[in-house]
């Protein structure tokens, strides 16, 4: 998002506030119309079953015009991608049907390989005017090291996919001999290139009908105005220094992070310091265009959800995180597993803000991302990947229980339905429900964590990842944390290093993941609520007796 201020063009004067509004909503229906027809388009079950992809309108400069409400993440895998585009090729040799694809962390705008972004210059009557995008998560580099960049998968740099609308095909090639599953990626690419052309149809009619100047002065104004409403919604919030802390585990290292964050609020500008332990031989480090999507959400989710989602919005907000370290990593760390580091940001910055507006904020949700992949080869020798991430407990809020076993923050993708997963891939789902009792009390309670137990039909390679797995998500005004999460293996599974290992037929494996943090004192619970827990037995153990000492309940 770059954060340069616009100013009223020559085609501003065209605008009025009806046609501003209209156009805006147009931007927003493109984004999603774009979505859906990726999902709907795609062939991998991770996108169009668990619908683990984004699109995008940017403008000529590379800012967001719109974001579909798809998975903030993937902002991440957008902000930095046609500003690479133009430094490195610049506007002017730019065609209509050019198609650049790109995923490197480091020289690819990208925050992780798997996320594969395709983008497409919009041209109106011969001239650049805005930018399709999307993103979409290949299920394909598995069963990989993870100590360095270098071992996670194919890197690369923003490139041309389509010449003037020629395939190149040598590019294509390359790309796809590089997957282990290589028709899933090629029909997942055409899905991509199919939202992208029909971004870049829609806004042709947009500007046909409107005119472009006056679409791109829209576009400029809409930044403007959500940065209005985030100077206003950070005016709301007390001057201050509001501070937390929090720990991180994982499977990939044995001891635990600590993860800080400072944040001064000061008028209408808001700047935040993370502070986070060195970059780390692990997938765990986030580079910095992941950070700045992390932070955008967590403050507009606090601040203003109602913001419209555009480069405008991040203009009151001033990030710091040292370079080198796990939160601001640098060439050449590793970073699949970014996303659940972004979970605990999303914790830190609620948690700080917390004491400033407590009524904006839930307790802690389960701040992990629970993934867990199989792969294995078919009997006709191709090879087949099944990659799922796992929901768990939402936060409880002010004056509502938190949702049980959702995608939360920075995920926001769906669970693969049980009849998706057993009828594609060699693996039998043995149980799929909430975890009684995972979220912890309170006025208002917090979200339970889901339990999935697999067992592998053939002999597959595992991996699996998780987080607050040692530490418990916390609650707000004297809730109780909700449950940790973890998993089981069958006995005589193993040996595991890492959360990386085989299964053989008929092996079992457990996901528990956790629950979320109450919200008030469990004292101030009403009589009706505390019925149903009982009936539906949303309790921990640790906290049952604090209602049975005060109902007397058996």
């Amino acid at each position: 998002m770059a954060q340069t201020s616009s100013k009223p063009a020559q085609g501003d004067r065209a605008l009025n506030a009806i046609t501003l509004e209209v156009i805006g909503s147009a931007f927003a229906s493109i984004v999603e119309e774009m979505g859906e027809t990726l999902v709907r388009s795609s062939y991998s079950t991770n996108i169009k079953e668990r619908r683990d992809c984004s699109t995008a309108l940017f403008d000529v400069a590379g800012n967001t015009l719109c974001q579909a409400e798809h998975v903030p993440m993937h902002l991440g895998s957008f902000i930095g991608f046609v500003p690479l585009i133009l430094r490195k090729h610049g506007a002017g040799s730019l065609k209509p049907g050019d198609v650049f694809i790109g995923n490197d962390a480091y020289e690819g705008g990208g925050t992780h390989l798997p996320d594969i972004v395709l983008a497409e210059p919009i041209f109106h009557a011969g001239r650049l005017t805005a930018w399709a995008i999307n993103t979409a998560h290949h299920s394909d580099f598995v069963d990989r090291g993870h100590a360095h960049i270098y071992q996670e998968g194919l890197r690369i740099p923003p490139i041309r996919l389509y010449r003037a609308g020629e395939l190149q095909q040598d590019i294509q090639d390359l790309f796809l001999l590089n997957c282990q599953v290589p028709r899933e990626r090629l029909s997942d690419l055409r899905a991509q290139m199919a939202a992208n052309r029909l971004g870049v149809r829609r806004m042709i009619e947009l500007c046909d009908k409107y005119g472009m100047d006056v679409v791109e002065a829209a576009g400029r104004e809409l930044q403007d105005y959500a940065e209005r409403r985030m100077r206003a919604g950070i005016r709301s919030i007390p001057d201050g220094i509001y501070t937390f802390a929090d720990r991180f585990d994982c499977e990939a290292f044995d001891q635990q992070w600590d993860f800080s964050v400072r944040i001064t609020v000061r008028g209408d500008e808001m700047e935040l310091h993370l502070d986070s332990p060195p970059q780390s031989r692990s997938p765990m480090n986030v580079v910095h265009t992941a950070l700045l999507a992390t932070v955008y959400y967590a403050v507009k989710s606090v601040v203003d959800p109602t913001i419209p989602p555009n480069a405008g919005l991040a203009r009151p907000i001033t990030v710091f995180a040292e370079k080198g370290t796990v939160l601001n990593c640098v060439h050449p760390a590793a970073v699949d597993g970014r996303l659940t580091c972004c979970q605990r940001v999303v914790d830190l910055i609620h948690g700080a803000l917390a004491a400033a507006v407590p009524e904006r904020v839930t307790a802690a949700s389960n701040g992990s991302c629970f993934d867990i992949t199989f792969s294995g080869q078919r009997a006709d020798g191709s090879f087949w990947v099944y990659l799922e991430t796992i929901g768990g407990g939402n936060g409880a809020r002010f004056d509502k229980d938190g949702l049980d076993g959702v995608h939360v923050h920075m995920t926001n993708t769906s669970n693969l339905p049980v009849e998706a997963l057993e009828g594609e891939y060699p693996i039998t789902l043995l149980a799929y429900e909430l975890i009684d009792g995972s979220g912890g009390a309170g006025e208002f309670r917090g979200g339970m964590g889901i339990r999935r137990v697999y067992r592998a039909e053939k002999d597959c390679r595992v991996h699996y990842g998780g987080s607050r797995m040692q530490s418990r998500p916390w609650g707000l005004d004297g809730g109780l944390p909700g449950a940790s999460g973890g998993f089981r293996l069958s006995e005589g599974m193993g040996p595991f290093v890492r959360g990386v290992g085989v299964a053989r037929a008929g092996d079992v494996i457990e996901v528990f993941t956790p629950g979320a943090g109450g919200y008030g004192e469990p004292s101030r619970r009403s009589p009706e609520a505390i019925a149903r827990d009982f009936l539906e037995g949303n309790f921990l153990e640790e906290s049952r007796s604090v209602f049975v000492k005060r109902e007397g309940v058996a």
